[in-house]
């Protein structure tokens, strides 16, 4: 049964840490002393875990780094809980690809472990990673992600700004370039927004809703407390 927490967003602007979210990850902690950390998105992998252990150390739990080689694999399997925190996706998946954690991972998620994300780290669980926001710095193997859900996740969405002069593409018009070579529906994800999964069951918490997209059809608003259901299955 999957147990998942996807937030599009760790930090706001004049707040804390996942101080947003923090109800909500204290809800899914419950019962889990011990979290492991994926810090594979930032390159000063010790500073990121030495934040997100502070943090998590105020809540009353304990912080293990994942290491990026087969010590890795071990942490995974015997891990009460996971956080992949935010950073480059790119970076990210090539390196549980080059430390071969990326199945371990899944395994692991999709067997009940809860999962937590924010930004990168919730570009990971949908099937494959072609809707993050981010350049491409490294090279992975290819763009196939865990696919603990079967919905692709844009998170950091913005809407539109009706008055702005800008001329390059808006997110909803990169999601319609998604959609033309892909037929996966994409959840446009706010900040200060997240998305609960709990087995077969899936809702909107947070603030500010999420929009979602189809191929061939207008997109769909959501607001929060709405079921997400119908895209699990």
């Amino acid at each position: 049964m999957r147990r998942l927490l996807l937030l599009s967003n760790s930090t706001n602007h004049g707040e804390r840490y996942l101080a947003h979210a923090e109800g909500e990850l204290l809800d899914l902690l419950a019962g889990c002393s011990r979290v492991l950390f994926v810090p594979f998105a930032l390159h000063d992998r010790a500073a990121y875990t030495a934040k997100f252990r502070s943090r998590l150390e105020e809540l009353g739990r304990s912080v293990d780094e994942l290491a990026a080689d087969a010590t890795g694999r071990r942490q995974i399997e015997t891990a009460e809980a996971v956080f992949v925190g935010g950073g480059n996706t790119f970076r990210l998946l090539k390196t549980l690809q080059e430390a071969e954690l990326l199945s371990p991972l899944a395994d692991r998620a999709l067997a009940g472990m809860p999962y937590l994300g924010a930004s990168a780290g919730i570009n990971l669980a949908g099937p494959t990673i072609r809707t993050t926001n981010d350049m491409p710095i490294v090279e992975p193997r290819g763009f196939d992600a865990l696919g603990l859900v079967p919905f692709q996740i844009n998170p950091h969405y913005l809407d539109a700004d009706p008055g702005s002069t800008h001329m390059g593409e808006t997110r909803a018009e990169r999601i319609a370039e998604f959609h033309e070579e892909n037929a996966t529906v994409v959840v446009g994800l706010r900040e200060r927004a997240w998305i609960r999964v709990e087995g077969s069951r899936a809702w909107l918490g947070g603030e500010r809703g999420a929009c979602i997209f189809r191929r061939g059809s207008a997109p769909e608003e959501r607001a929060t407390g709405a079921a997400l259901d119908d895209l699990l299955i």
